[in-house]
């Protein structure tokens, strides 16, 4: 039988997972349907959106499995890892967003080019830094962009993330 703690820490997992399941396709329906291509920071960011998904589902299965304290643990831990570099990320690209159109950085030349020509390393750094196509606003809801929502959903995530390391810290106590 399956406690009420774990019940609950199960309901918030699959939560989690619909959610991002949920943003994620808009992202792509945006993408693939309404044409807009996604900058280098969103691409960092839908990483941290997977990150968070994988690392959920991993705790829900331990969850199930009436097991492994410690993974479900550390899948928190990643979880939260994951919300801190998506909130970073979101970050800079709200930073980008709101600078002046003359401190803008110049747009690179493009996700593909870096892969297929630059060092795995410089390209990483280079999808975490942005560029001028990462400050361009193509699409707003109630006044925030996409950005800024996404941001707000990492900080929504991480929040729940710190919330079921607490809680599953108490039943271990």
């Amino acid at each position: 039988m399956i406690k009420s703690s774990d019940s609950v820490q199960i309901r918030i997992l699959v939560a989690v997972i619909a959610v991002i399941a949920g943003l994620l396709g808009y992202g792509y329906y945006s993408q693939y349907v309404n044409y807009l291509d996604p900058c280098p920071l969103c691409m960092t960011q839908r990483f941290f959106y997977y990150m968070i998904a994988i690392c959920a589902f991993i705790a829900l299965l331990f969850h199930w499995l009436k097991r492994g304290r410690l993974m479900r643990t550390l899948s928190y831990c990643l979880m939260m890892v994951g919300g801190a570099g998506g909130m970073v990320t979101a970050g800079r690209q709200i930073w980008l967003q709101h600078l002046p159109p003359d401190k803008v950085p110049e747009c690179g030349l493009g996700l593909a080019y870096w892969l297929e020509n630059e060092p795995w390393l410089k390209t990483l750094g280079l999808l975490f830094k942005g560029d001028g196509n990462c400050a361009e606003v193509k699409w707003q809801f109630l006044g925030f962009s996409m950005g800024e929502w996404s941001f707000a959903w990492f900080v929504v995530l991480t929040l729940t993330t710190v919330y079921l390391l607490i809680r599953s810290r108490r039943v271990l106590a």
